[in-house]
């Protein structure tokens, strides 16, 4: 019931027409009045618990409705609010953390943004940014790059370092910074694939005691988790962009002629398309199995995630390059929404981790 309301309300109010609207009138990412929407249905709140104002559907559910988001390139907060945000208060929270916050995420009140990367590749042990004690509460001092959803986002989940040095696992610890704090600096970036981000720079941002998130220098244990979440969603999304892309090449594959012949008749395209079936249903298996994984609380998450995130990766990249192979010139050209596809995937491919990454670090988490 879930998916299939996803998938309508996608379809019907964030389909790829709304999508080249928003582009065309430089929205950058930015859509509140369809993010209110999602609101309405309920989908802000899919994680968060009963008690503080959400459905509690779990992640497979979230899956789903970040799998039909992937379908229609829609911008939304939902992976960095509704995933990335939710978990971090629900796995790191303080009860009156989540009494003040999850509430107002369930509503759509307020949306998050988890800043770690200091650098062009994800490497999330690689935390310079410093935190100094002082005064009962920290002191922030450092830059972050490239934060999706930064450019809007009303709360931020900052990794930073307590102590240590970049590259330790050990000394990491996450702070929530509101928008409007002083010291900290957000620089708008407009994206390839048209949702934006955000260069976050802290000069002496001071953060409460309050609102650390977790544990006082032993934060990476969270954040590695939370990451392994956001993860898991990317891949759905990824998943739903590339069901989409094949389906958009499938359908041109069926009515485009040469020679007097329809495409979809020559062999050498019917292979590259059964490849593309292939490897979206290992994904789609994929994908289920991680998400699983996470409502079932097993002990094999950070492995599923690696997992699910490079299928994804391989996955998109493969079926977006071949989407626009196929389509031959138009499909280089904006007027056909092939490019679109191509353009978010090269983006969601990199975010949290790209295929390289996840191979290398599915590879030691089994001893190799």
């Amino acid at each position: 019931m879930l998916k299939e309301a996803a998938q309508d309300f996608m379809s019907e109010q964030l389909s790829l027409t709304h999508f080249r609207k928003q582009r065309n009138a430089g929205a950058n990412g930015k859509d509140p009045e369809s993010w209110g929407a999602m609101a309405e249905m309920g989908w802000y709140g899919v994680l968060v618990p009963e008690e503080f104002g959400g459905s509690e559907f779990g992640y497979v559910g979230m899956g789903q409705v970040l799998e039909a988001q992937g379908r229609t390139l829609a911008s939304s907060p939902l992976l960095q609010t509704a995933m990335v945000g939710v978990s971090a208060l629900v796995l790191g929270g303080t009860e009156a953390q989540k009494s003040t916050v999850l509430p107002k995420i369930a509503e759509g009140k307020i949306t998050t943004a988890l800043a770690v990367d200091e650098h062009a590749h994800h490497a999330p042990a690689n935390v310079a940014m410093t935190a100094e004690a002082a005064g009962g509460g920290y002191t922030l001092t450092g830059k972050k790059v490239f934060v999706p959803n930064g450019h809007f986002a009303d709360l931020f989940i900052i990794a930073a370092r307590t102590s240590g040095s970049a590259g330790d696992t050990d000394g990491i610890t996450l702070f929530m910074v509101p928008r409007e704090t002083d010291g900290l600096t957000i620089s708008e970036l407009s994206t390839l694939d048209y949702h934006g981000a955000a260069n976050l720079e802290l000069n002496g941002v001071v953060v409460p005691a309050a609102d650390v998130l977790g544990e006082v220098g032993g934060g990476f244990a969270l954040l590695d988790a939370v990451l392994d979440r956001g993860r898991i969603g990317a891949a759905a999304e990824l998943l739903g962009l590339s069901v989409a892309a094949f389906e958009l090449t499938h359908e041109y594959l069926q009515t485009r002629k040469q020679f007097g012949q329809l495409i979809g008749s020559f062999q050498s395209l019917q292979h590259r398309a059964a490849i593309m079936f292939s490897e979206i249903e290992q994904t789609r298996s994929c994908v289920a199995g991680a998400l699983a994984a996470l409502d079932e609380g097993r002990d094999d998450v950070a492995q599923m995630a690696s997992l699910a995130k490079a299928k994804a990766s391989h996955l998109a990249h493969l079926v977006t390059n071949e989407t626009i192979q196929m389509h031959g010139g138009i499909g280089m050209t904006d007027e056909h929404d092939a490019g679109f596809f191509i353009k978010r995937a090269r983006v969601v491919e990199a975010m949290f981790g790209g295929e390289g990454f996840h191979k290398e670090r599915f590879a030691s988490l089994h001893g190799f």
